[in-house]
């Protein structure tokens, strides 16, 4: 008995069949594991070295060379030690803190909204095989450790040559653990986050990490007081040329910060490396064209100093602009910075020595604004930003947050310090300069 030939199915069968298998192909994808990308971990490895590289020796350098030759040391000494000091709380709590997803849910807020849990302490099961994305989750670690260590140096500058090397230790660690690893988890923590929830766009660290930073060094300047002689003393820069190789290093540094915030090497890392590079470029012309036309003559610190704030204001915004916002950018905030650093600071008379807020609060907030309606393609960006009115009042919110949190956290730390440690050297140690004062150490021996 012969069996019936198998017809064939039907064209419309046929047609439901492949349509089905087609639209199960997302699922299939979403579901498939993670695994370790050769080109991403190489890029993410070397984007860390790039970020510490900023710290020491770039803003250590940036830094020392303008303060005065007799502080010069203590600079140095400051970036050196909170660096050591980051790394060991970074591994003890601080990754945890800032990146654990413990308790977490998309839309609904609680405790974990702003703060990350303790699952991860000691870097709690991390293995060479355990990944983040697609590159081993010890180098997302390190990555951004790297990032918490230049926030807190960042704000030496505000209150350089007068603060005890305790007190700064003190202020550091604390500064980090309740300022610094809440901003980041509220950031960067995900779905749950609370900013990440609400929309605020920040790609590398606008709100996290330089008007965190700013606003701290603002609020350090006026509690720890003016420098004796200031402003009636004539205080320079005692090596600029430290000052511009600092500034170059921070500069190629930057491109760790920023491109390597895409954590993958893909198109996303190489649109932030060329809009960092086009907006640092046009601050720096935008800072030195401004101070041209009042004062007659570029100056080289001001050239420096325009390409950090257009370095500052591009960090949110390097992974959503396009080149043409990346100039506008760039454009707006050296030629801000240059009024904020030089005419405000004298204005209101606030002892910011080496204008941790008129440089990386005010472009951090021009970027974080800005980031919104230049994300939109309307305007040759590339986020997810369907109106523009909407997106600017979200970051608005995002900046007015980070300004408020850091402003009021970093008076009650500095606060608690006075009142028990003490913030400032005596006078005579500041006289004397801090290298000898505290460190029984000159950079250069004259005799």
């Amino acid at each position: 008995m012969r069996s019936e030939p198998k017809r064939p199915l039907p064209a419309t069968r046929m047609a439901r069949i492949v349509a089905a298998c087609l639209l199960a192909l997302p699922a299939l994808a979403q579901a498939a594991p993670a695994h370790l990308d050769s080109g991403d971990t190489a890029w993410m490895l070397t984007s860390s070295m790039l970020v510490l590289l900023m710290t020491i020796p770039g803003l250590a350098l940036f830094y020392g060379g303008m303060v005065r030759a007799k502080n010069l040391l203590s600079v140095l000494m400051q970036c050196f030690a909170i660096t050591a000091l980051v790394s060991v709380l970074w591994v003890i709590y601080g990754y945890s803190l800032a990146f654990s997803t413990e308790g977490m849910q998309a839309g609904v807020f609680n405790l974990h909204s702003i703060i990350g849990g303790m699952d991860r302490a000691m870097l709690a099961g991390i293995r060479p095989d355990t990944l983040y994305n697609t590159v081993p989750e010890s180098v997302f670690v390190m990555f951004q450790m790297t990032f918490a260590i230049i926030t807190p140096a960042l704000i030496v500058g505000a209150f350089a040559e007068r603060m005890k090397f305790s007190a700064m230790l003190w202020f550091s660690g604390l500064w980090l653990t309740l300022v610094y690893l809440p901003m980041a988890h509220m950031v960067w923590g995900g779905p749950g986050s609370l900013l990440g929830d609400m929309g605020v766009l920040d790609f590398a660290g606008g709100t996290v990490v330089h008007i965190n930073a700013g606003i701290a060094g603002l609020v350090a300047c006026l509690v720890i007081g003016k420098r004796k002689g200031y402003p009636t003393t004539h205080m320079p820069p005692h090596n600029l040329g430290y000052t511009v190789i600092g500034g170059a290093l921070v500069w190629l540094g930057w491109f760790g910060f920023n491109a390597g915030s895409a954590l993958a090497a893909n198109g996303s890392a190489g649109m932030a490396m060329l809009t960092t590079q086009i907006a640092t470029a046009a601050a720096a012309i935008g800072w030195i064209s401004v101070e041209w036309l009042i004062h007659r003559r570029p100056s080289v610190l001001g050239i420096v100093s325009g390409a950090v704030a257009g370095l500052v204001a591009v960090t949110p915004a390097a992974g959503t602009i396009g080149p043409g916002g990346a100039l506008v950018l760039g454009l707006l905030a050296g030629a801000a910075c240059f009024f904020t650093a030089t005419r405000l600071k004298r204005k209101l008379g606030y002892d910011d020595s080496l204008d941790v807020f008129g440089v990386h609060a005010i472009a951090g907030i021009i970027g974080a604004l800005l980031t919104g309606p230049l994300a939109a393609a309307s305007l040759g960006g590339f986020g997810n930003v369907s109106s523009l009115g909407g997106q600017l009042w979200i970051q608005a919110r995002g900046v007015g947050f980070t300004v408020i949190w850091s402003a009021l956290l970093s008076l009650l730390i500095l606060k608690l310090i006075d009142w028990t440690l003490g913030l400032r050297v005596t006078e005579e140690q500041e006289q004397m300069g801090l290298d000898l004062a505290l460190h029984e150490e000159k950079a250069y021996n004259l005799s």
